[in-house]
């Protein structure tokens, strides 16, 4: 994997608790399948729960784990199982590495909140990185149809990066046109796209993807060096040159770079 992905794949899991209230239920689907975290507060304590959990959210997105798992614990102090307090506990141990923690935080959110889209993206992203792609998949896919989910681009995007770890480029293009569908903002997607398409040989749909990518926010090394190599397979020796230059002028100290001088190219 690149360093896009490992970059990139925490934000697909690690968002603020926060969410609307719809109450409609659409497609005959039972209110207990909306995440627990857009269903309205019942009690004081429940409420407390919830503005800690939403304050540990945000910190875990600054990297700031300590203070995470203290806002989780006090939630779980206001409210004892408010689910949205485990799921965060689980994502923070995700985060610092500790396997055996996260899995027993994401098992007991979904003990109580068994059908949460957003605790199945979660735990299905966690069981594709640890052995699991099978369930890791199942979960990917029930967060991704569940109609109340808004943004279902998420576990569409792991489910792909899960293909990706098991060498399945068909299964995982699929899921990416589906995130980009759902999102066409979806860098991530659009970068892992790019990379499909180069090793198939598709290097003029490689370029255009990069080109969007490229487009839409800031360049990394990882889809510079992509580009470049794109940009060489098709024989265009002025694009080719200008994500050199990019490189070069803001990525000096990134492997990419140091790859490129040493003329390694594949």
């Amino acid at each position: 994997m690149t360093r896009l992905f490992v970059k990139l794949s925490l934000p697909l899991f690690a968002l603020a608790l926060a969410g609307c209230n719809a109450t409609v239920n659409t497609a005959g689907t039972p209110l207990a399948d909306r995440p627990v975290a857009d269903t309205p507060v019942s009690g004081k304590g429940e409420a407390t729960a919830k503005v800690h959990a939403e304050l540990g959210a945000a910190y875990l997105q600054l990297g700031n784990y300590a203070v995470a798992l203290d806002e989780a614990r006090v939630a779980l102090q206001s409210q004892p199982n408010y689910a949205p307090a485990y799921h965060l506990m689980g994502l923070v141990y995700m985060a610092i590495d500790d396997a055996s923690a996260a899995r027993e935080n994401f098992r007991r959110a979904l003990e109580i909140a068994p059908n949460d889209p957003e605790f199945n993206n979660s735990f299905g992203w966690f069981q594709c990185l640890n052995g699991n792609p099978q369930d890791g998949l199942a979960r990917l896919a029930s967060s991704a149809r569940n109609p109340y989910y808004r943004t279902p681009t998420r576990p569409y995007t792991n489910a792909g990066l899960c293909h990706l770890r098991q060498g399945n480029d068909t299964a995982a293009e699929a899921e990416f046109r589906r995130a980009v569908q759902t999102d066409p903002a979806n860098r991530q997607a659009i970068y892992q796209l790019a990379g499909i398409s180069y090793r198939r040989g598709a290097y003029s749909v490689a370029s255009s993807l990069l080109v969007d990518l490229h487009q839409q926010g800031e360049p990394t090394p990882q889809s510079v060096w992509l580009g470049l190599r794109t940009a060489r397979r098709l024989g265009n020796r002025d694009a080719e040159a200008s994500y050199a230059a990019q490189l070069r002028g803001r990525f000096a100290d990134s492997p990419e770079y140091q790859t490129m001088i040493q003329g390694n190219y594949e």
